[in-house]
């Protein structure tokens, strides 16, 4: 069984005890729980239900597993490179996205 959730702009597929990285949640805690209501999709093993344009009475229960001042949930380095041609003008920056695990603990329809 899994389904198809929209959290803060994001689909993710997500299935039970599965862990899944979202954008960074900077209010919630490790081991608070987070109910994601927008289920747009539900597999299960004899049927689909696809919402129109979310399931009815469906929400996901996630736990928060991630320390939010940990600094090793954090993406890859982003290079940010700008120059213009023939004029001398070159600037190089990056960051580093942070983000948030959670794990899946159950799927309801």
């Amino acid at each position: 069984m899994y389904a198809i959730v929209e959290f803060r702009g994001t689909q993710l597929k997500v299935e039970n005890n599965a862990v899944v990285k979202v954008p960074y949640l900077a209010e919630l805690k490790q081991g608070e729980k987070i109910e994601i209501l927008e289920v747009l999709m539900i597999r299960t093993e004899n049927d689909i239900i696809v919402g129109t344009p979310v399931v009815a009475n469906a929400k996901v229960i996630a736990e928060v597993i991630s320390d939010p001042e940990d600094l090793k949930y954090r993406e890859k380095k982003i290079i940010v490179f700008k120059k213009k041609r023939r004029k001398g003008y070159r600037v190089k920056k990056g960051h580093k996205q942070k983000y948030s695990l959670l794990r899946i603990e159950t799927i309801t329809n």
